[in-house]
């Protein structure tokens, strides 16, 4: 009946889903962190009902299978419009050629072939089916579209490929860049990681991938490029490698959201330095971290979507209201649901 698995996925996704936007109706902007396990993948929907895909979690059909019931039963969409691969590891890129066969993709934004790239993702991930490719650059605008009613909507490329905007006259230097305290380099294809900030009126996201300490510290320092956000998204899933207390104190979050995995993140030194963050009011988790060392770190059982190892697939949503003032975090698996208040910036 069916030809192949697409057409199986596209018919499921037309008896399904809403006609219409996502969003179109309140004018709120979505953000879902969807469960891949200790990989990444956040889609964003705009009021516009455009949809944005940083990551596409790992290899095999259970993290885009993941993607796909989210983003058609839970966001009402019929294609991904934008895939942002941060950069070439497998829990980052590893699901996009499975998901280009379950649901439609139109354009990829990545780094492309570069000189000194240190991981290549392989055949399967170049040549998958999408509508077009292009290589994202410091500085570079995705062309989304805009509400008719609502705020305008923005997603910036900060850096990658450890090339980073440059600071505006009018920006201060950092006074978080004196407490810095260089780690050994990382040469795998991390601190290549592509550096997004969301705008939507006065709410402002962060995702810097798995970019990693002394590239974080280059982001802000001496200048602080990013300025201050609303929600952090935990670099690297909560590994030491990454969240650098500098990075933390010049963005000044009030919510984080960790992307962990059972027994992945959540090291020690990040909680300590997520605790420590002053701004910082709730610290999210997709998982209850388990890890087999007992290093096991963990915020109170409310802002975790997966609270045992028996327990996956649960995702967490953010909601930003249509004036761009307020955002509310919810864990819809536990009906558990915090609105903030954005911050002045």
């Amino acid at each position: 009946m069916f030809k192949d698995r697409r057409t199986l996925w596209l018919t499921i996704v037309l008896a399904t889903a809403s006609y219409g936007w996502a969003g179109e109706k309140d004018g709120r902007l979505d953000i879902y962190w969807v469960d891949v396990e200790g990989g990444a993948a956040t889609l964003i929907v705009t009021p516009a009902g455009e949809s944005v895909l940083i990551d596409s979690g790992n290899p095999g059909y259970r993290d885009p299978n993941r993607i796909v019931q989210l983003a058609t039963k839970e966001a009402g969409l019929r294609r991904i419009d934008h895939l942002i691969t941060t950069h070439y590891h497998r829990d980052h890129f590893g699901g996009a050629p499975t998901l280009a066969t379950l649901i439609p993709i139109g354009t990829v934004h990545d780094n492309g072939v570069f000189d000194g790239m240190p991981n290549d993702p392989g055949k399967p991930y170049w040549e998958f089916d999408a509508a077009a490719r292009r290589v994202i650059n410091p500085g570079d605008k995705l062309s989304l579209r805009q509400g008719v009613t609502s705020l305008p909507v923005s997603l910036q490329c900060l850096g990658t490929r450890k090339q980073f905007i440059a600071a505006g006259p009018d920006v201060p230097n950092c006074a978080a860049c004196a407490a810095h305290r260089p780690k050994d380099r990382d040469g795998s294809d991390n601190a290549n990681s592509v550096v997004t900030l969301l705008e939507f009126g006065s709410f402002r996201f962060y995702d810097g991938g798995d970019l990693t300490w002394n590239q974080e510290f280059r982001l802000v320092c001496p200048k602080n490029v990013v300025g201050r956000v609303d929600v952090y998204q935990v670099t690297h899933h909560g590994l030491a490698s990454s969240n650098n207390p500098v990075l933390l104190n010049a963005l000044q979050p009030h919510v984080a959201i960790m992307n962990n995995g059972k027994t992945k993140g959540c090291m020690p030194d990040v909680f300590a330095n997520l605790k420590a963050t002053k701004s910082i009011q709730a610290i999210y988790q997709l998982h209850r971290n388990e890890r087999p060392d007992g290093q096991m770190n963990n915020v109170e059982v409310p802002f975790i979507a997966n609270r045992s190892k028996e327990v996956t697939g649960n995702h967490i949503h953010l909601s930003v209201a249509a004036n761009g003032k307020s955002y509310t975090v919810t864990i819809p698996a536990h009906d558990e649901s915090r609105t903030y208040q954005t911050v002045d910036k």
